[in-house]
């Protein structure tokens, strides 16, 4: 059994959606020991019980998925509160959000309701319910995603006004967005009852609404390491975009039964292994998934005897990609994921790799030398190795249809050649940072011998005859 502060209790019904509290008297207590946290397993049906006695609107469950939380000050029980999936439909937070309609039913997994919220019997304690809150919200997404595999992004709660004025959820930072129309949903069936609350919500990061309205599901949603590129943040329709690119690339199959222009099936395949993707059948399920907006976005024809557009299966996207020369596509995705990230990342690194369960019939693997961006971690342009010379022979080629301009190429030891510096700066008017090891001894040596202060100073350096332009 749990216990409870010892205070004296008259019941009333507070400000705060389904709290009761003293009515003559709030007392001061020091509210730093406050402790909010989810309920252990024994303790569920005693929280249930006291929900269902002690709130207004009784209580049987909570919809969807759920947490529950207990609040406790010295070690006894002050407060419950408990959390479900968002609402179905609410105009208010839709509105606040701006998603279209079509795409809110996935993204509403991303909010949490606030479902249940009682302050105890004998508990009234000055801005205890506010500050529970508080200290719920804080943890709740964390604890959402250590459950059901994802975080919360936003909260939101309905408040009966004829009842309460929601001072609480005010006072914990939440925006009042306006009232509901007064439906309600039982069996899948929406009846008007006529009782309208008020909506408010809480943004737990910055740039929620923006993030759940995106075109693309967000790396952050998603939790996923696989993710390359965020696809909201790139030129798909555009000037220099992705469909542009990818018309670029050769059509190699026969015109008769085509359904899906190649532009359309090749935009899609990138944007799906850029988002994670890894085999046909992930790719043809991210297509699946795509909303009519997007489908749109990508050049996908519209069907007039389905009245809607049917992206490519799996089976049309893995046919064409087949049918693709490898060189030609990845020199052209390569040269737009660096018109993408040129503004933000000015570092690129060129290394090689010998290709895990990639064995031939000789016994032999496949070695690529790789051109990427630093910071974005993207590959903009690859070279195989051929087997009868080695990474140096790959370095120019792999760089020479690259725009670097202004950029500085990182490159192991064994690329520290006359030949490739000569290249970045003379031609492709790029910078350079090249290992110098002892068995390159005269360079080595040389090295060695510079005083320091025969550089010129930099901007940071406030030395006589540095530089502050």
């Amino acid at each position: 059994m749990v216990k409870f502060l010892p205070l004296p209790y008259n019941r009333t019904m507070d400000n705060n959606a389904g709290t009761e509290t003293d009515k003559s008297i709030k007392q001061r207590v020091n509210l730093s020991g406050l402790v909010v946290r989810p309920i252990t397993p024994d303790e569920e049906r005693e929280w249930d019980t006291l929900m269902d006695l002690h709130h207004y609107l009784g209580f049987r469950t909570l919809t969807g998925r759920r947490l529950k939380y207990v609040a406790l000050l010295e070690n006894r029980w002050v407060a419950l509160i408990g959390w479900g999936s968002s609402a179905l439909k609410c105009t208010p937070r839709d509105r606040w959000i701006g998603w279209p309609n079509e795409r809110d039913y996935d993204r509403l997994q991303y909010i949490a309701n606030n479902q249940r919220f009682l302050v105890l019997p004998g508990v009234s304690i000055k801005n205890l319910a506010s500050k529970v809150l508080a200290l719920n919200v804080k943890r709740l997404s964390m604890d959402w995603e250590n459950v059901y595999g994802h975080p919360i992004l936003v909260v939101e709660t309905f408040v009966d006004h004829s009842r309460y004025k929601g001072t609480c959820y005010l006072a914990a930072g939440w925006l009042p967005l306006g009232e509901t129309t007064g439906y309600g949903r039982t069996g899948g069936k929406y009846y008007h009852h006529g009782q309208t609350k008020t909506v408010l919500v809480k943004p737990l990061i910055k740039g929620a609404a923006e993030i759940l309205a995106a075109e693309f599901l967000s790396p952050e949603l998603k939790g996923e390491n696989n993710i390359i590129i965020d696809m909201n943040k790139v030129n798909i329709d555009k000037k220099d975009g992705l469909l542009e690119h990818m018309a670029l690339i050769a059509d190699q199959r026969e015109k008769r039964g085509i359904r899906h222009p190649q532009v359309t099936i090749l935009t899609i395949a990138v944007a799906a292994i850029l988002s994670g993707s890894k085999s046909f059948v992930a790719i043809g399920e991210w297509a699946a998934n795509l909303q009519q907006d997007m489908l749109k976005r990508f050049g996908v024809r519209y069907n007039l005897r389905l009245g809607k557009r049917i992206p490519p299966s799996e089976k049309t996207l893995r046919n064409t990609l087949k049918r693709v020369d490898g060189d030609e596509a990845d020199f052209v995705i390569g040269r737009w994921l660096s018109l993408q990230t040129k503004a933000d990342d000015k570092a690129v690194a060129v290394d090689g790799k010998t290709l895990r369960g990639s064995t031939r019939v000789d016994g032999k693997r496949t070695h690529l030398v790789a051109a990427f961006l630093h910071h974005e971690k993207v590959v903009i342009n690859q070279q195989q190795v051929d087997d009868k010379s080695n990474e140096i022979t790959t370095f120019i080629p792999l760089l020479e249809p690259l725009d670097i301009k202004d950029r500085v190429v990182t490159a192991d030891a064994m690329h520290t050649q006359t030949n490739n510096a000569r290249f970045l700066v003379e031609e492709k008017e790029a910078d350079y940072i090249f290992p110098v090891k002892q068995n390159q001894g005269t360079l080595f040596n040389t090295i060695s011998r510079i005083n320091e202060d025969s550089f010129s100073p930099s901007v940071s350096d406030k030395r006589e005859g540095s530089r502050e332009d």
